[in-house]
């Protein structure tokens, strides 16, 4: 497998409540080859996985409200 399609599949998931950072890591994610997925809280979070599945990487803010 080469680099760049490992990279391909691999699923990250953006938890923050600041929806420009969520955009930003989203857009320079994307832009890599990444799988992404945002959240805006921790339930929306839970929701997400629940859907989606589990993520590689999760990339969590963690001086959000309710955490």
């Amino acid at each position: 497998m080469t680099e760049s399609a490992a990279i391909e599949k691999t699923r990250i998931l953006v938890v923050d409540d600041a929806a420009d950072t969520r955009l930003l890591l989203n857009l320079r994610l994307q832009r890599e080859g990444y799988e992404v997925f945002t959240a805006s809280s921790g339930a929306e979070a839970l929701d997400v996985i629940q859907k989606e599945g589990l993520p590689h990487l999760v990339l969590l803010d963690i001086m959000m409200p309710g955490m």
